[in-house]
């Protein structure tokens, strides 16, 4: 049986921002593999580095030394066409901010992606119909934004984020504008997408309750991994 290798992999990687004379190094030497199937939590403090790091793996950002890998590719050898290919087909985004654009439906907005990847106008309709099932918003398939709560409008972003089909899911601290009870459903929908539709899913948090949904820590401090550890006490929701 063919041994499959990390979805993506860090090698050594530095982030080194230039402000004035000044370096600023928001990575440092940081090597990690995340696997097919893995739901991974990337913790630590505000300015631990999680979010730069959370670019390195969502291809958004170049290391300034060492190399990003997603499905064995050097990200850094891709032309920007290729690599907007890859971002597009390979990765789904949810972000705090829903990034949602108000004068489009629910509807409209997840099937947005498949627009720009040139499918045709039945197939587009039918994934998006399908996601939005999935994240149990069918009836509010025509609502605008601003007709539907956080939490409603955080699960449209989660639909948009899978109506390509990615392998991997990143969600940068995809809770934190909601009230707990909201953010909880939010967290189940993305568990649930790993145990049942196999996605691998890539959350960034700096809260330990959220983080114990995942099955996978990594630690930041300073820019630094300072662990890297199977989470055994992994709250899972039916």
């Amino acid at each position: 049986m063919k041994k499959i290798g990390p979805l993506v992999s860090l090698r050594d990687v530095w982030k080194i921002y230039k402000m004035g004379e000044v370096e600023v190094p928001a990575l440092q030497g940081v090597t990690v593999d995340i696997n097919p199937g893995e739901f991974v939590a990337i913790i630590g403090q505000s300015g631990s580095g999680k979010s730069t790091m959370m670019n390195m793996v969502g291809c958004l950002d170049m290391p300034t030394k060492g190399a990003v890998f997603l499905k064995s590719f050097d990200i850094s050898t891709l032309s920007e066409s290729d690599l907007s290919t890859m971002r597009g087909k390979s990765l789904g985004f949810i972000f705090q901010q829903y990034n949602l654009i108000q004068n489009m439906t629910a509807f409209d907005n997840v099937m947005l992606p498949l627009e720009f990847l040139d499918y045709d106008d039945s197939s587009a309709k039918k994934k998006t119909r399908d996601v939005l099932e999935l994240v149990g918003l069918t009836r509010y398939a025509h609502h605008l934004p601003t007709q539907m709560s956080g939490g409603q409008q955080q699960r449209v972003s989660i639909a948009r984020s899978l109506v390509t089909d990615p392998e991997i899911i990143l969600a940068d601290e995809p809770t934190g504008a909601l009230d707990s009870i909201t953010g909880r459903e939010v967290i189940i929908t993305l568990q649930r997408l790993w145990k049942k539709e196999n996605k691998t899913v890539i959350m960034v948090t700096h809260d330990m309750h959220l983080a114990q949904y995942a099955e996978k820590h990594i630690e930041l401090k300073d820019g630094r991994i300072i662990s890297v550890k199977k989470n055994d006490n992994i709250k899972i929701e039916k």
